[in-house]
């Protein structure tokens, strides 16, 4: 089987996983304010086993090209993709440490906003779970930059396609997605 096939394989494997475990019908209230019919709670998908090999091996095939010294995000979204990220680099032929960045600074310890790997100087991704207007993983770049790195790549493993494209095309900042949330609305 051919990469390119592998790759197709896995990504209809992590659907099909994201659909049973992370698509939700039904009224709720997003991280952005708005109000949705349908949900993607991605900690389910993201903490097993399966769902976090898929998703790090996708993620680590869309970064084949980009320049990237490490990888992150903002908490809680990214935490759970960053360390799968990280572990499974290596046999990418990639080494890309993690960081992660707080939503706001503890008034103990280090009193860091990002934590973890430094990144000052440094070319990184921001790796997010559902990006809907952008907001969140915007303030992750935000930080990073006011940190001394440069984004390369803001990559959701879902896009609801509702603000969050036009808002790093506006910023310059390079976007992608593995899934578009239409693609789960047209499957019913």
């Amino acid at each position: 089987m051919d990469q390119d096939a592998a790759t197709f394989e896995r990504r209809n494997k992590l659907f099909m996983l994201l659909r049973e475990r992370a698509f939700r019908r039904g009224r709720v209230v997003l991280a952005s304010g708005k109000e949705s019919d349908f949900y993607f709670d991605m900690k389910p998908a993201m903490l097993d086993p399966d769902g976090a090999d898929l998703m790090a091996d996708l993620i680590l095939v869309e970064l084949q090209g980009v320049t990237a010294d490490a990888v992150g995000g903002i908490e809680m979204g990214a935490v759970p993709l960053i360390a799968p990220v990280a572990m499974k680099s290596p046999a990418h032929g990639r080494y890309l440490p993690g960081f992660f960045v707080r939503k706001a600074v503890k008034d103990h310890g280090t009193q860091k906003r990002v934590d973890g790997n430094d990144i000052k100087g440094k070319s990184v991704v921001i790796l997010e779970d559902v990006t809907t207007t952008g907001g969140s993983a915007m303030d992750a770049v935000k930080a990073v930059e006011d940190a001394g790195a440069k984004v390369t790549l803001v990559i959701s493993i879902l896009d609801r396609g509702e603000g969050a494209a036009a808002l790093y095309a506006e910023a310059g900042v390079p976007f992608k997605s593995l899934f578009k949330a239409e693609e789960f609305l047209s499957d019913g």
